[in-house]
């Protein structure tokens, strides 16, 4: 039986490199994420137009876990109105995603008034583990236990691997923390160190993995790399699943920071490229519908309805009545013509008293990559 790796004692950061294979591969990356900057700069209310990709984003980063949930079942709960706790496990992975939104909501909030810290790594936990899978782990709080990672109920003798001894985590974390705030050759090699870190110090009980990737575009916008904290990781950690894994594991297991710090180069780059593709179409989708949208509802109302719908692309009809803030006898127009031009789904038929469920499945096709809807 093949022993557990073992957390890397004082070895981060790394005292040094292979710069001459990180090289070639610094300036494709960094010309990535800028052009990708550039469409944020581009885009009017970025998180209104992004809405559909922060979604995406929240529940792919959580599949890496084990949910289940997609876009359009996420966005259909939250549009019909959830429970007040989940009650069966479809509903449990969707309060996760939701959990994540909310939880990157906040941390964002929390960065106008201080630097990327502990502290908001402590509140992001708190509330991505609030009454979900792992709400009984310490949400907000350091381990005080040993923790291991392997296959279901193995004993620690059987794990694949075993982070830092519980007592010893507050010192590495604050170091952890401090090389945040360090100088450093290159932003994305630092930022590729710190996630390997935070993942062998594996600091809760629960929730390392999701809150790991919800600090990449934490980071990239307090560095100043990107204008807006949006930067969509998981797509290509999800699908490269192993390899994401093994990379992080030979860092404590062969001390290979090089092959690790390659590896997250190519995905940064490679989803800066995806989410520049993304951004886009959806500018540009933006862009086409804002014209016949006038010229379809004739209303001074137009365009605040098109903003509404795009930050929400699955609704009901009665909420956007309810809350769009137009006038009810032209929000009520609106939600019909838009219907007609075949522009919103009916994907959940009203009945009685409960409105109908509306989808715009151009835009949230471009957020999936492909016709889902």
């Amino acid at each position: 039986m093949t022993s557990p790796v073992h957390y890397h004692e004082g070895k981060f950061p790394p005292s040094e490199l292979n710069w001459r294979r990180l090289v070639p591969l610094i300036g494709p990356a960094n010309t990535a994420v800028a052009r990708y900057d550039g469409i944020l700069a581009a885009i009017p209310n970025a998180h209104v137009l992004l809405s559909p990709l922060t979604t995406q984003e929240a529940v792919l980063s959580s599949r890496i876990e084990g949910t289940q949930a997609t876009m359009g079942e996420v966005l259909e709960f939250e549009a019909v109105g959830g429970t007040t706790e989940p009650s069966t496990s479809k509903e449990a992975d969707i309060w996760e995603i939701l959990n994540y939104r909310k939880a990157m909501k906040n941390a964002i909030r929390m960065l106008e008034e201080l630097p990327l810290c502990q502290r908001i790594v402590l509140e992001s936990h708190k509330i991505l583990l609030n009454s979900v899978r792992g709400h009984g782990k310490s949400p907000g709080e350091y381990r005080k236990i040993p923790n291991w990672i392997g296959p279901a109920g193995c004993t620690i003798e059987q794990a694949r691997y075993v982070p830092i001894d519980a007592e010893k985590l507050p010192q590495a974390m604050s170091r952890w923390e401090k090389y945040i705030h360090d100088e450093a050759p290159d932003r994305l090699i630092q930022l590729a160190l710190l996630h390997a870190e935070f993942e062998a110090l594996h600091p809760f009980l629960d929730g390392n993995g999701r809150l790991g990737r919800m600090l990449i575009p934490l980071f990239l916008y307090q560095v100043k790399i990107i204008q807006q904290p949006m930067f969509y990781i998981s797509a290509y950690l999800e699908s490269h699943r192993d390899e994401y894994y093994e990379r992080l594991l030979a860092v404590s297991r062969d001390n290979d920071w090089t092959g690790w710090c390659e590896f997250f180069l190519q995905v940064i780059r490679i989803q800066a490229e995806e989410n520049l593709s993304k951004a886009q179409d959806i500018l540009e989708l933006y862009g086409l519908v804002k014209t016949s949208f006038a010229e379809l509802t004739h209303s001074q109302y137009a365009i605040h309805a098109l903003d509404w719908v795009f930050e929400r692309p699955i609704f009901k009809s009665a909420d956007f009545v309810r809350e769009a803030g137009i006038p009810k006898p032209t929000a009520f127009k609106i939600i019909g013509i838009l219907k007609d031009e075949g522009i919103l789904k009916v994907i959940q038929k009203g009945s009685g008293r409960r409105s109908s469920v509306l989808a715009y499945t151009q835009l949230l096709n471009i957020a999936e990559g492909y016709d889902a809807f």
